[in-house]
């Protein structure tokens, strides 16, 4: 198949992936909607007085008790497991 025969693939219900069409078109994205939140709140670790941050994407990066400005961004309470090779 040449470039000038290949049509781009859209959303729209009139596809062919199944009778259905598109099962995913009029759902909207709560995944990419969960990282667009300009709200959503990160805690970091100061690291002069060692007090909880939570951070906002617009702060300034700052600790709010002591003013430092090295913060560490606290790891993860997942579980996280690696496949050593």
């Amino acid at each position: 198949m040449s470039r000038e025969g290949y049509t781009v693939p859209t959303g729209s219900q009139g596809n062919s992936f199944g009778a259905g069409g598109n099962a995913m078109a009029g759902k909207p994205n709560s995944f990419a909607a969960e990282f667009r939140d300009d709200n959503a709140l990160m805690k970091y670790l100061c690291g002069d007085c060692g007090s909880h941050t939570p951070l906002r994407k617009s702060d300034p990066i700052r600790c709010k008790d002591c003013g430092c400005r090295v913060l560490y961004k606290e790891r993860t309470k997942r579980m996280i497991q690696f496949e050593a090779r």
